[in-house]
């Protein structure tokens, strides 16, 4: 029973698709030549812009005939008419223009360093995620670039160390920065770490984050007049003030005898 039904709906979807087959050969029979659409299929052979949307240009200077022959449109003499000529978009006939009327206020500072901020959360933060993992060595500009706590390119003059998001630190760290604040000072050694502020120049910057770069490296240069009172101020965890620079002799000697 099951096999005649089956056979049954076979027969019938073969005579349905017979007859859409035959009205479609009737329907194109009576449609002439001219009235089928043309489908034509896009490929590098037919390839082509619009019709109009390329426009040759007038070839000027080519006789009276072309109607742009002998001044070429640009009429007789003046400065519009010389080769290269013309006034300026800015020109306003000779009264004074916008740019100066205009009140300015402000400038840039050419002689000004600014450094790259880095606060001490984002720090708790890479040292969270095992980027930056605590040594008996400092941590310096080159680690943090490494890091990926900033990038080689924007570290211009150095890098300061401010003291947002303080709260969250609990790693003791040891640091050699450019600058500190006061608040990111205190809060690194209320938990046993150390910081020190060192000058660097364009080059021992280079120096530093690039020493593939030199075949010997310089030597640091000491810093100018003008920086010289913060890097020997304690206050400011410089390195050249005395406290720091006993620190070193003590930690140096202390080395010594280790190894003896």
């Amino acid at each position: 029973m099951l096999a005649v039904r089956g056979s049954q709906k076979l027969a019938s979807a073969a005579i349905i698709t017979n007859s859409i087959k035959n009205l479609s050969i009737r329907h194109l029979s009576s449609v002439s030549t001219n009235e089928r659409e043309v489908v034509t299929f896009l490929g590098l052979n037919n390839l082509r812009d619009n019709e109009g949307a390329v426009k040759t240009r007038r070839r000027v200077g080519r006789g009276i005939g072309s109607s742009k022959g002998k001044t070429c449109g640009r009429g007789h003499k003046g400065q519009k008419a010389r080769s290269g000529g013309g006034v300026s978009p800015f020109f306003e006939g000779g009264q004074t223009n916008f740019i100066k009327r205009i009140p300015k206020r402000g400038f840039t500072n050419s002689h000004a360093e600014p450094m790259v901020p880095i606060n001490i959360g984002t720090l708790q933060d890479y040292i969270d995620m095992g980027r930056l993992i605590p040594s008996d060595e400092p941590f310096t500009i080159k680690d943090l670039v490494d890091a990926g706590v900033t990038t080689c390119s924007s570290v211009k003059h150095g890098v300061k160390l401010l003291g947002k998001g303080k709260e969250r630190l609990r790693t003791p760290i040891k640091i050699e920065i450019s600058r500190a604040s006061e608040g990111a000072i205190e809060a690194i050694e209320n938990i046993g770490g150390e910081i020190t502020t060192v000058h660097y120049n364009r080059l021992a910057l280079r120096a530093l984050l690039k020493p593939e770069k030199f075949d010997v490296l310089p030597k640091r240069a000491r810093p100018p007049p003008k920086l010289m009172q913060y890097y020997t101020d304690y206050d400011k965890r410089g390195y050249l003030s005395p406290e720091i620079q006993l620190k070193q002799v003590k930690e140096r000697l202390d080395l010594e005898d280790k190894q003896e």
